[in-house]
């Protein structure tokens, strides 16, 4: 009995060294796990930031192109508009110096001060795309009568249908 009870603490010493190596075991097991699980939640923040800057990357690519040409275009339109305006000033000038036309009207003289070619294309130009749904522009003394004629002649501005007194420009868009 002796003897037995002898193996048998010898065994219940085993199985308790064998448990409590077991639960090191354990324990170091469940710590790598949670590092692990830090490891991987880590690596998921990283790649939603990363997608997400993926993401905003081409759309600010995209918008700083989208400003650049913005720019290109705003450039060239002074440019064209320059052009026009120094090729409206040398080609088409007003009447006299002064831009000063006196016409009779009773028997009174009426100065009126005329305005450019530049000016009444400015005018429509304004109109149409300020407010395309009345592009009309009322014409008043300071037009001068061939500036209007060369506009409507050659197709450019029209005028309204009801109304003599009134023009737009050409719809060329259309």
């Amino acid at each position: 009995l002796q003897k037995v009870k002898n193996d048998l603490e010898m065994v219940l010493s085993t199985v308790k060294s064998k448990n409590k190596q077991l639960d090191d075991d354990l324990k170091r097991e469940q710590q790598w796990q949670e590092e692990q699980e830090q490891v991987l939640d880590t690596l998921n923040r990283i790649e939603e930031e990363t997608k997400t800057q993926v993401e905003q990357v081409p759309e600010e690519r995209a918008f700083e192109e989208l400003k650049s040409k913005m720019v290109k275009i705003k450039k060239h339109k002074e440019e064209l508009l320059n052009a026009l305006g120094e090729f409206l000033e040398e080609h088409f000038p007003l009447p006299e110096k002064r831009g000063r036309s006196k016409m009779k009207s009773s028997s009174e003289e009426l100065t009126v001060e005329l305005i450019t070619l530049h000016e009444i294309l400015e005018m429509l130009i304004n109109k149409s795309v300020i407010t395309p749904h009345e592009p009309y522009v009322t014409i008043t003394d300071s037009f001068w009568p061939p500036y209007i004629e060369l506009l409507l002649r050659n197709g450019i501005a029209l005028r309204h249908p009801e109304d003599p007194n009134r023009m737009r420009l050409e719809a060329f868009h259309m």
